[in-house]
């Protein structure tokens, strides 16, 4: 069976290794990456990865500012999307945790009985503390979540999805494929039941990428990183920010994805192997001299960044920052379960 991962990054460096390595543990067998405007070395470690025949690296075609559905929007051109049995789109702090069977995406397919869809919901894991960026497993450094079946007191959760080669598809969505006109394919969500009729018809535009996770993760969950350490926050907002000065942060995207209430380490399944995995990617040269200097660059625009009043005013916002999302704090305030935050 190929598998392909689409997927598009911009300075991600320290990451790929884990992801791809993670990935090819459960059965892709192939990777496309779209980069742009990395300044970290993710390009020149893509660029060796795919000499080795890892993955395909392309630049992002984008014009504007869309980098993501350009990219999805031209996968569609290339051979390793077109022949594939399945493609999965996700991003690199997204691993699909498997819980049936073997642990692989086949096993998965299986226990949902070959469907044309697959869509699995997101369980956001928790900085939970974690200051400082470590050159390890992010899978093995973060344990903590919401609790998976609501999330910012919402039981619908978000998706992302696979997609078999007879989808009737209209179009790549980040979270979910689009059918074309009144076509109904076979989809299931992470338990192997079919999804919600609105949403398998995108009838609802609040709930087009998500449903109810409850009673949907039996056989898969979606382990989303978004946060990671602090380190890496800071970095990771610096990507898609230019400029901070003289603006006020707003740390709502933090809240809501740092809810330690649930400690969750199923996907520590994956570790031993992929360690070994990661090893034996280490083990050539050129490749581990790259991922040491992806590293290196991540830490020394963390410095820079820090080196700036903006960037130390986030940082110590973050540090204090509650742990519960802005939309349960206020609840609890107009309930009189706590005092307004002063």
């Amino acid at each position: 069976m190929r598998i392909t991962a689409v997927t598009c990054v911009k300075n991600e460096g320290p990451f790929l290794l884990e992801w791809t390595a993670f990935n090819r543990l459960i059965g892709v067998t192939d990777h496309l990456f779209y980069s742009n405007d990395c300044s970290d070395g993710t390009d020149d470690l893509l660029d060796a990865l795919a000499a080795r025949g890892l993955c395909q690296h392309l630049p992002n075609p984008a014009q504007g500012r869309n980098y993501q559905m350009e990219a999805l929007k031209d996968s569609r051109r290339h051979d390793i999307v077109t022949t594939a049995d399945w493609v999965w789109i996700a991003d690199v702090d997204e691993f699909l945790n498997i819980h049936v069977g073997d642990h692989t995406i086949p096993a998965l397919i299986d226990a949902c009985g070959n469907p044309q869809a697959i869509s699995v919901n997101f369980q956001f894991f928790a900085n939970d503390g974690t200051e400082g960026f470590e050159d390890r497993p992010v899978i093995e450094q973060f344990t903590k979540s919401h609790n998976p079946d609501i999330w910012c007191g919402e039981a619908a959760i978000e998706v992302k999805s696979l997609m078999r080669h007879d989808f009737p598809l209209k179009y790549f969505g980040a979270h979910r494929p689009f059918a074309k006109g009144k076509e109904r394919p076979e989809w299931t969500d992470g338990s192997g039941r079919k999804v919600p009729h609105k949403f398998l018809v995108a009838a609802n535009p609040r709930r087009l990428r998500r449903f109810p996770a409850h009673g949907a993760r039996e056989l898969a969950t979606l382990n989303h990183y978004a946060l990671r350490s602090l380190d890496s926050y800071l970095v990771k907002n610096d990507r898609g920010d230019v400029n901070r000065e003289h603006r006020a942060f707003d740390d709502t995207y933090w809240r809501e994805r740092n809810d330690p209430a649930w400690e969750d380490i199923s996907i520590a399944r994956y570790l031993p192997d992929l360690k070994k995995a990661l090893a034996e990617l280490k083990k050539d040269k050129e490749i581990k001299a790259l991922h040491d200097e992806a590293v290196k660059r991540h830490l020394a625009k963390r410095d820079e960044l820090l080196a700036q009043p903006e960037y130390q005013q986030m940082q110590a916002q973050l540090r204090t920052a509650s742990t519960l999302p802005p939309q349960e704090e206020a609840l609890l305030v107009e309930l009189g379960l706590m005092e307004p935050a002063a």
